[in-house]
């Protein structure tokens, strides 16, 4: 096929329409894969700090116990 046959096939719009979609599908997947990934990294750095802060004697173990635990939800 010569790219104007390619063209103006993906441009008929029983392929653009489902095309579009799922292009639209497969980035919400991967920002929401994304999003996730942040968000562990960022809960287990928190989990180091509060245990490097207990460890050094700054926070009681009780406190890094609340400290962890305030941040979950109630479901």
């Amino acid at each position: 096929m010569e790219s104007n046959q390619v063209l103006t096939f993906l441009m008929n719009e029983d392929v653009f329409i489902p095309m579009l979609m799922a292009g639209v599908g497969v980035i919400a997947i991967v920002f929401g894969t994304l999003t996730g990934m942040v968000k562990a990294v960022a809960r287990e750095r928190t989990r180091r700090e509060i245990a490097a802060y207990i460890a050094e004697g700054s926070l009681s173990p009780e406190q890094g116990e609340k400290l962890m635990k305030a941040g979950r939800d109630k479901a």
